[in-house]
């Protein structure tokens, strides 16, 4: 048997039932023979309320001392974690983000993972105990100061340590029973995915699925590592994301893996921007140098009697305004007239490989959406993906009629949601 890391989700680890549940679940992995590494979020909504209690002492908390906030959480869920499996008659041993050798860069709040040196890991593993790891942080290369990894960042923690340590596969719990074809608490009709490629999981993770987070599967990808999405408070089957079906799963692919909506990005709208060479990348500079990430971009066609057009991009909400003050400094040198700013908005995507050889998807798509009263406003695609934005109010209608529309529904009965949020 080979080595398997698993990765639980606060939900999983909500409280002391819910870790005693989660030790037995590991002891049983162990006694099947697998050497077992753990990481683990912090407890339920932990993290958030120590957002909540950083901003009530500091309107714009510094993030050295925020990532030493936040990482808090995690290890009093990597310990107690161990303590339990330790009341089952079996030796763990918990290690913090920086023991297990999650070497990052110097980003604070958002911090990408450079390297994993996971030499105490292995001794520990070697010495026959279960590893249990603090996820979403590590240690900077330079300053060796905490950083934590921002959203999705346990996931993160998991597919590289899996990497580090080649392990069999990388076993995500959560919530729910694996990777649905819409997410279940908007359609109750979703079916569960034995298997979707890295391929279709990315463009669903960057669509918005929030079972997945993109980094997490673009690692998995890079190294290769299978992911199986299962939930921690069932023994069913999950959701295999690998390269290729894993046993006895289908080997031909649907052709629509699933829709993927997101209400957490807002729309800014550059008005009366010079059209002549240069003034795109000056506004994209301007966002890119304050380390924002740019979601769907779209270029109005220039008025002929001014010369100027409109430039509307996506973005999170959450860096909305460092955008706008970013955009208003550059304004100068730019030379464009004003901008405009929306929140509320949402978008849908429609994902899947099949859609590259299947003419009409695009059609049966827009008149889904037509057919819902629903009105678009931006429009994104690639070879696997179509992406709209519309107004936030319209997006659960929208995600419905769409996966009806594709005959997605399952004629089974309604998607299970254990608890939590799906993270």
């Amino acid at each position: 048997m080979g080595l398997v890391v698993q990765k639980y989700g606060g939900s999983s680890v909500a409280d002391a039932e819910g870790i005693k549940r989660v030790a037995k679940r590991i002891v049983d992995t162990k006694k099947d023979g697998h050497q077992v590494v753990v990481v683990v979020s912090a407890m339920g909504d932990t993290t958030d309320e120590l957002i909540d209690l950083a901003e009530q002492v500091s309107p714009i908390p510094a993030g050295r001392e925020f990532d030493m906030l936040l990482t808090a959480g995690e290890r009093i869920s990597m310990a107690l974690l161990a303590m339990a499996i330790k009341n089952l008659g079996h030796e763990a041993q918990s290690f913090t983000g920086s023991q297990a050798g999650v070497i990052t860069d110097s980003v604070h709040n958002k911090a990408r993972i450079i390297d994993v040196t996971p030499g105490r890991i292995r001794t520990a593993l070697d010495e026959g105990n279960i590893a249990i790891v603090a996820g979403f942080q590590g240690v900077s290369q330079d300053k060796k100061d905490i950083t934590t990894l921002g959203r999705g960042g346990s996931d993160t923690t998991a597919v590289a340590l899996a990497a580090a340590l080649d392990a069999e596969v990388c076993e995500i719990y959560t919530d729910v029973d694996g990777v649905f074809t819409a997410d279940p608490r908007v359609v109750k009709k979703a079916k569960k995915i034995d298997w979707i490629s890295f391929e279709d999981m990315l463009e669903l993770a960057a669509s918005g699925s929030k079972v997945l987070l993109h980094r997490c599967v673009e690692y998995a990808r890079r190294y290769n590592i299978p992911i199986h999405v299962r939930s921690s408070f069932s023994g069913l089957q999950g959701t295999w994301v690998s390269n290729e079906p894993q046993g006895a799963q289908k080997v031909e692919q649907a052709i629509i893996s699933g829709v993927a909506h997101d209400t957490s990005e807002a729309k800014i709208t550059v008005v009366g921007v010079p059209d002549k060479p240069g003034e795109a990348a000056a506004i994209f500079r301007a966002v890119a140098d304050a380390e924002i990430n740019i979601d769907m971009i779209v270029q109005n066609v220039s008025a002929a009697s001014t010369g100027l057009t409109d430039i509307s991009f996506t973005l999170p909400k959450a860096e909305g305004r460092k955008a706008i003050d970013e955009l208003e400094k550059a304004k100068g040198a730019i030379g464009f007239d004003s901008l405009r700013y929306d929140d509320q908005i949402g978008k849908i995507s429609l994902v899947g490989a099949g859609m590259k050889t299947n003419p009409g998807v695009t059609a049966d798509f827009f008149k889904a959406l037509s057919d819902a009263g629903v009105n678009i406003e931006l429009i994104s695609t690639s070879e696997i993906r179509i992406s709209v934005v519309t107004r936030a109010d319209d997006v659960n209608e929208a995600v419905r009629a769409v996966h009806t529309a594709f005959g997605l529904d399952s004629d089974s009965d309604e998607a299970v949601v254990y608890g939590g949020t799906g993270r």
